[in-house]
Formats: C-alpha cells, sequence, structure tokens
C-alpha cells in the first residue's frame, strides 16, 4: 500500500507532465486511444466519485463560517471566466466549434487542482475547498445556463439534456462518494492517498481520447486554441486575485480566490463537449490545452507566491 501511495504522490505532483506526454503520444498514434472516446462519462464518475470520498461535514462546516468569502469566489468564478471565455471567442473570432470549447471551459465550476495549488501557495486553503465544493454543487444549473446564455449564438445547446448529464456525471457520484466517506470512514482514510493517482489516470485518459480523435484540428488551430487558453488562465488569476482585493480579503484568501477562479474543471468541460458536439469533437480541445496549461502556470504561482511570504517573514 505505501508504494502505490508513493506513486499516487509522485503522479499528482508530476501531473502536468503525465498530460502532455501521453497528448503527444495519442497525437502521433492515434489509432491506439480513439477508444476512450466513448467512456469519458465513466471516466468523469470516477474522478467525480473520488473528490466526494475526499469530502467531510468540516468542509461543509468551513462554508457556514466565512458564508460572504465562499459567495464571492463563487460568485467571481462563474462571472469573470464565462464572461472572459465570450470575450475572447469574440475578439479573435474564433470557430463556431472552438468558441463553444472555450466557453464550456469558462461556464465549469473550479477543479480540485486549485486546493492543491492554494496549499502550495500558502493561500487559505479551506476557503479554495468549500468553494470548489459549492461551485461543483452548483454546476448542474449553472454550467448548461450560462453555456446556453453565451454559446447558443455559435451551436445550438440544449439547457436540459446539460443538466441531466451534469446530475449523472457529477452530482451523483460526489454524493455518492460522501455517503460512502460517511459510513466507511475508517476503510476510505486508509485509501485516500491514492485517490490522486485515479484523478491523474482518469484526467490523462480523457485528454489522450480528444487529441486522438481531433489529430488534424490540432495540428492547423493547436497554436491559437493555446493562445487563447493562456489568456483565458491568466486574466482569470488576475482577474480573480483583483476581486478579492476590491473586497478587502485578507492575502491568503486573495491568493485562494484568484487560484480558484483561474482553475476550471476542464475534465467535465471535456466530458460534455464530446458529448453535446461530437459532431465538431474539436469543442473538446480548448478543455484539454487548459488541463495542461494551469498545471503549468498554476505551480508557477504557487512557487512565486510561497516564496513571496518567506521574504516578507525575514
Amino acid at each position: 500500500m505505501k508504494i502505490l501511495e508513493r506513486i499516487s504522490s509522485i503522479a499528482g505532483n508530476t501531473f502536468a507532465l503525465w498530460v502532455i506526454l501521453f497528448a503527444i503520444i495519442s497525437f502521433l498514434f492515434p489509432g491506439g486511444f480513439t477508444w476512450i472516446a466513448p467512456h469519458v462519462n465513466i471516466l468523469l464518475g470516477i474522478i467525480m466519485f473520488g473528490m466526494g470520498l475526499t469530502l467531510t461535514s468540516k468542509d461543509f462546516k468551513d462554508v457556514l463560517k466565512a458564508p460572504k468569502n465562499v459567495f464571492i469566489t463563487v460568485l467571481a468564478q462563474y462571472i469573470i471566466m464565462p464572461l472572459i471565455a465570450y470575450g475572447l471567442a469574440v475578439a479573435f473570432q474564433l470557430p463556431p466549434e472552438v468558441a463553444v470549447g472555450v466557453i464550456l471551459v469558462g461556464c465549469s465550476p473550479g477543479g480540485t487542482a486549485s486546493n492543491v495549488i492554494t496549499y502550495l501557495a500558502k493561500g487559505n486553503t479551506a476557503l479554495s475547498v468549500s468553494a470548489t465544493t459549492v461551485s461543483t454543487l452548483l454546476a448542474p444549473v449553472l454550467t448548461p445556463a450560462l453555456t446556453l446564455l453565451l454559446a447558443n449564438q455559435w451551436m445550438p445547446v440544449s439547457f436540459r439534456d446539460m443538466f441531466i448529464q451534469i446530475v449523472q456525471v457529477v452530482l451523483i457520484p460526489i454524493i455518492l462518494g460522501f455517503v460512502i466517506r460517511l459510513l466507511f470512514s475508517k476503510q476510505v482514510e486508509k485509501s485516500i492517498s491514492v485517490l490522486p493517482l485515479v484523478s491523474v489516470i482518469g484526467i490523462v485518459a480523457v485528454a489522450t481520447a480528444v487529441v486522438s480523435v481531433n489529430k488534424d484540428a490540432v495540428a492547423t488551430s493547436g497554436l491559437l486554441i493555446f493562445g487563447v487558453v493562456v489568456l483565458h488562465n491568466l486574466l482569470g488569476l488576475l482577474l480573480g486575485f483583483a476581486v478579492a482585493r476590491l473586497f478587502k480579503l485578507s492575502f491568503p484568501d486573495q491568493k485562494a480566490v484568484s487560484i480558484e477562479v483561474g482553475m476550471q474543471n476542464s475534465g467535465l468541460a471535456s466530458t460534455l463537449a464530446l458529448t453535446f458536439f461530437s459532431t465538431t469533437p474539436i469543442a473538446a480541445v480548448p478543455s484539454v490545452i487548459f488541463s495542461i496549461w494551469h498545471n503549468i502556470s498554476g505551480p508557477i504561482l504557487a512557487t512565486f507566491w510561497s516564496k513571496y511570504d518567506e521574504k516578507k517573514k525575514k
């Protein structure tokens, strides 16, 4: 078990490298990975089930302890990132399928990776976990509603179908994981340290599936999408930090809000894109590139803020 825990820890710490490596492999040898595409719903459900296993009643109590800060973070999450995505789609006159993909990323809830990055940045980890939990629980309503509002001009969006899909692959697995944690806490505690490995395998598998079925599109539009994704992420981090400063939150809270806003659940965006825009699977490419990029920019920002705190103490 200790060996598995060690492998899980290494996988979690080198997550971006594995995504990049397997994205390249699936680009060069797409035939070996296209079979994964029909199973992305199951993969995301497993990842969300793992998230549910990590939740405790304390996480929900933390929301009640600082409801204002959690509200600000979640509100910023669902306003800043969708609007940036829409603005970039219009400004760069993106093709419809790419525009929808970028907007899907922007309308997704915060990703669990933000909790780790906030911890490394010496931010308020409890706020980050609470905000991720709340934004994820709100996703079945807000993600399809915002996507319908902002992306419908490019491609038709079904609120009802997307709502049902998110309930099935996000909400139900999380609730199941949380209930199992309550009923079998001792047994679950022993396996918690292995969950990062499960998440990494799941997200890497989704990424390879998306790249393999979009090889030609990635080759022709990859650079444009990468530029848009980098801007989306960096502007999200910057504006999230600005909003937290505007509301005069503490510096650890400002870091948590910035990271929470800038880092998205790109796995969910990939799954939704493949499910609802399967005729134009390139819609899933922005979420894969976002997954790679925010796991590069996040650790860089965390290192900077961590060292900044150390210098202030001196």
